[in-house]
């Protein structure tokens, strides 16, 4: 055998040692195959313990970008804007996700509770939107337990009534809708319109003992800046490609969210739907996010 002919059948044999590799499935046994995300918080969720696939998923998490700094003498034009999510809508399917092992097991409003819970972020009151009042543990747990009602349970063998304290669970399916505050900002460093998420607070449904709906009513507030780290670590659910998901801060970012406005800054302080009706208001809406999108290209013309 030539030396030629040693080479060649050695380079065969590395060639298919390294196909084998290439498309082998680790095993269960693999301790390099993590069980979870290591960012799951919801403790009773059952994560698998081997790679639920074809392939080794690796969980989508990031650091959230940087903002670009924005000098106060390069801003041209500024409007805040208020908006309102409405989580039943066909894009905002992710936050009403019931969650995985790379969401965190939970809905996006649970992500956000557990982090509260765990001093990892600060919510602050709802009674002005400026950031003045940081809520105490106490104050979240308050909103965030469930009710207490008492019921009479009758001994079905001495036939003896006793009154029962019976709490109510929160229910994560009551958060329907999600505000958000943010500045549109034309910079002329950067030369373009530039929008910065300021707040967000979660909306809740209120339901009487009758479980007719009374109203909704904003839990608190969160400084989004704040948040964008724990934001990048949860992963957002994607109707389109399993495989092709966002950190919940590069879905905010992104603006894949669908919502409408609902007021901007004005002398008053009022929002459309305290002078208009409901079709008027989308109107408005409307209009509003046109001249906003509108803006750039004038600034640009004079």
């Amino acid at each position: 055998m030539t030396i030629l002919n040693s080479y060649r059948l050695t380079a065969a044999a590395l060639l298919l040692f390294a196909a084998s590799n290439a498309f082998a499935q680790p095993g269960a046994a693999d301790p390099a195959i993590p069980g979870g995300n290591s960012s799951l918080y919801k403790e009773n969720y059952q994560a698998s313990k081997t790679p639920d696939g074809a392939w080794d998923r690796v969980a989508h998490i990031s650091q959230p970008i940087p903002w670009q700094y924005i000098r106060e003498t390069d801003i041209l034009w500024k409007k805040r804007v208020w908006r309102e999510l409405d989580t039943r809508e066909k894009q905002n399917v992710g936050f009403r996700y019931a969650g995985d092992e790379y969401s965190g097991g939970g809905m996006f409003i649970e992500i956000l509770i557990d982090a509260l819970k765990k001093g990892k972020i600060k919510a602050y009151k709802t009674f002005d939107e400026s950031f003045t009042t940081v809520m105490s543990k106490d104050d979240i747990m308050e909103i965030v337990s469930g009710k207490t009602d008492t019921t009479v349970i009758t001994d079905p063998i001495t036939g003896a009534e006793q009154v029962k304290v019976v709490k109510r669970d929160f229910d994560p399916t009551t958060i329907t809708k999600y505000r958000i505050k943010e500045d549109w900002i034309f910079d002329r460093n950067q030369g373009q319109m530039v929008v910065r998420i300021c707040g967000l607070a979660p909306v809740k449904d209120i339901y009487g003992d009758d479980m007719v709906y009374r109203g909704s009513q904003a839990m608190f507030w969160l400084y989004y800046p704040d948040i964008r780290g724990l934001l990048a670590q949860y992963e957002v659910y994607n109707p389109q490609n399993d495989i092709a998901r966002y950190t919940w801060d590069e879905f905010f970012e992104s603006r894949q969210f669908s919502s409408k406005i609902t007021k901007v800054s004005n002398a008053f302080g009022t929002d459309f739907k305290e002078h208009l009706s409901p079709m008027e208001s989308l109107y408005e809406s409307q209009h509003t996010a046109e001249e906003i999108f509108n803006k750039e290209h004038d600034m640009w013309v004079y």
